[in-house]
């Protein structure tokens, strides 16, 4: 594994340093995580799992489990690929966040009928993010900046539709409560209200498209 000094960053990796001043242990901790020191991996996993699990994978997962469930596989996939990492300027966090967001996108391409967003959207994230791993160094600019654009995607998005069916992913998706308990709070029974909810996501993918199109609408209340 290699840890590259590019020209022409100087002034970039000054400003980075000033703004975090532990970049130079973290750098210091990925090369001994390189060198097979397992503990100094560990620590920097615990460090960033937090802001992975709540910023990257359950805005674009929409479930506790499934993003529990993604965080242990990109804790997996990160152990078997470090090898592969480079050092940048702004540190571990990008390349990290870009591994989350790949196994986000299997998640979403195994689990079609229930999910927010279509996985060619996340596709397209991840292309945008792996163009400069080093845009979004700053880790807590970087997870204000994930939790804020996922929520007002999804927000815009149930906003524009019938409040029914944005009820609908509200309570089943959104809050995970059990099929039988929405279908109640529906009025319906259980097999019309997975009709229901495969229309609302249906119609949520295509305001979620829409929403990725156009310029962004603030959300109308009435539909709440």
């Amino acid at each position: 594994m290699r840890f590259l000094r590019r020209p022409g960053i100087v002034a970039r990796v000054t400003a980075v340093a000033a703004a975090r001043p532990d970049l130079e242990a973290e750098r210091l901790q990925c090369e001994r995580a390189a060198q097979g020191d397992r503990l100094a991996l560990g620590q920097l996993l615990r460090k960033y799992g937090p802001s992975l699990y709540r910023s990257v994978l359950l805005p674009r997962l929409g479930s506790e489990a499934i993003a529990q469930d993604a965080l242990a596989e990109t804790y997996a996939r990160v152990i078997e690929r470090f090898s592969q990492f480079q050092w940048q300027s702004c540190g571990i966090y990008p390349w990290l966040r870009v591994i989350a967001l790949r196994i986000a996108l299997d998640m979403l391409r195994a689990r079609r009928r229930e999910a927010l967003f279509e996985p060619a959207d996340l596709q397209r994230e991840i292309d945008a993010a792996e163009t400069d791993l080093t845009a979004h160094g700053e880790v807590a600019l970087c997870e204000k900046r994930d939790l804020a654009d996922a929520r007002a995607r999804v927000e815009d998005a149930l906003g524009r539709l019938n409040p029914r069916y944005a009820e609908a992913i509200r309570l089943r998706v959104l809050e995970e409560r059990p099929r039988d308990e929405v279908a109640s709070a529906l009025g319906v029974s259980v097999a019309t209200f997975d009709v229901v909810l495969h229309r609302a996501m249906t119609a949520l993918k295509k305001a979620l498209a829409a929403g990725a199109a156009a310029p962004r609408v603030e959300p109308r209340g009435g539909a709440r």
